[in-house]
């Protein structure tokens, strides 16, 4: 039930300010490329409550990391529902998702091709994350024999679509090739 006048919103705090702008920043412009004092100027703190809430960088990395699992796990579950929530959803999801003014690949992929020989729990964050899309995948298919393979052949297409999508001028060849894909797994695996 709705109120009349809502309470008011609470200001993010001086930490979620920097995790937010972290990720704003880390996924448009890429880690490397986004420079602590960048971090402090636009999240509008100051140095010292940067450094109290993240020791270095590969904190706030690793933090940024775990927050867009999260963040990007709650939205493509409720778009995969919004979209039919059976094997059906894939690729409107993931339309979704690339045709956004925003996008710019997978943070995970983008975050291992810049830090995953230096930083191994990047790597780490982002197999995990990979699985739990797998599994979400699966949860998507025909229960069958070969579910969790056709599974992780599907999220391996996702990421080869993902990356497609970032470089050519519209996902549609992407999101075609996509949904090929999973019409020929789909129908091999009956």
């Amino acid at each position: 039930m709705e109120t009349i006048n809502p309470a008011p919103q609470q200001a993010p705090s001086a930490r979620e300010r920097i995790l937010l702008t972290a990720h704003d920043l880390f996924y448009q412009e890429g880690i490397r490329a986004t420079g602590i004092d960048r971090l402090i100027s636009k999240s509008g703190v100051t140095k010292v409550t940067f450094y109290r809430h993240f020791p270095s960088k590969k904190h706030l990395i690793l933090e940024f990391l775990e927050y867009r699992h999260q963040r990007w796990m709650a939205w493509f579950i409720d778009a995969l529902v919004r979209h039919s929530g059976d094997s059906k959803a894939l690729v409107p999801t993931l339309a979704e998702w690339f045709h956004d003014k925003n996008f710019r690949g997978c943070a995970f992929i983008n975050s291992v091709g810049e830090l995953g020989e230096t930083m191994p729990e990047v790597v780490d964050i982002s197999q995990r994350h990979k699985q739990d899309m797998t599994d979400v995948i699966a949860s998507l298919l025909p229960v069958s024999q070969n579910q969790k393979y056709d599974a992780q052949a599907l999220a391996v297409a996702v990421d080869g679509a993902i990356i497609r999508a970032q470089f050519d001028r519209t996902p549609e060849a992407a999101l075609s090739s996509i949904d090929r894909i999973q019409k020929a797994l789909l129908g091999m695996s009956k």
